[in-house]
């Protein structure tokens, strides 16, 4: 069998990692099978192996001979450089396909331990988590739109929902008051 991933995730280099490779045959089928049979939607697919592949060149060009010999700190230190490049949704969806990914090898015996797994993500800002929560509306169905009314749109939006988050949170403490 061919070491190929054009057909299923197609990266830059269309070949198996150097990590995986140099970790043996089991190892390079189950990375193509995690691409293949472990994930369905092809954006995620493509999205996991575009960062599958980055982290695996940034541990080669660091010195790790292996995929089985990653450890924690790789990926601390790979997901602290993005963090500082990219935002904290791109970070952290990265860092769920290196979770995936080794979760895979662990489960099929290549690996031993997930360096992944005890590694966190980057903070969300409050506003940001506030933010995705909010229904998005269209700007064309309402007259007068642009940019500054759709701003104080989300802004009273936000409003709208801390207040509620604040209202659920005293209804809470009263309850606890009259036991």
């Amino acid at each position: 069998m061919g070491k190929s991933v054009n057909q299923l995730a197609p990266t830059r280099s269309s070949v198996v990692p150097a990590l995986v490779a140099a970790a043996g045959e089991r190892a390079s089928m189950r990375f193509l099978e995690f691409f293949a049979a472990n994930i369905r939607n092809q954006h995620t697919r493509r999205a996991y192996a575009r960062a599958a592949e980055e982290f695996l060149t940034w541990c080669a060009s660091g010195g790790v001979p292996s995929i089985d010999t990653v450890q924690p700190v790789h990926v601390a230190t790979w997901i602290e450089v993005g963090a500082r490049e990219l935002a904290a949704p791109s970070v952290k969806q990265r860092l769920a396909a290196i979770r995936h990914l080794f979760d895979w090898l662990v489960t099929g015996q290549v690996v031993p331990v997930n360096p992944a797994a005890s590694v966190r993500g980057p903070r969300q800002p409050l506003f940001q988590r506030l933010d995705s929560q909010l229904e998005p509306r269209v700007v064309g169905e309402r007259q007068g739109g642009g940019a500054a009314h759709h701003a104080d749109d989300r802004r009273e939006q936000r409003a709208r929902v801390l207040e509620q988050q604040r209202g659920a949170d005293q209804k809470g403490s009263d309850a606890a008051d009259c036991r």
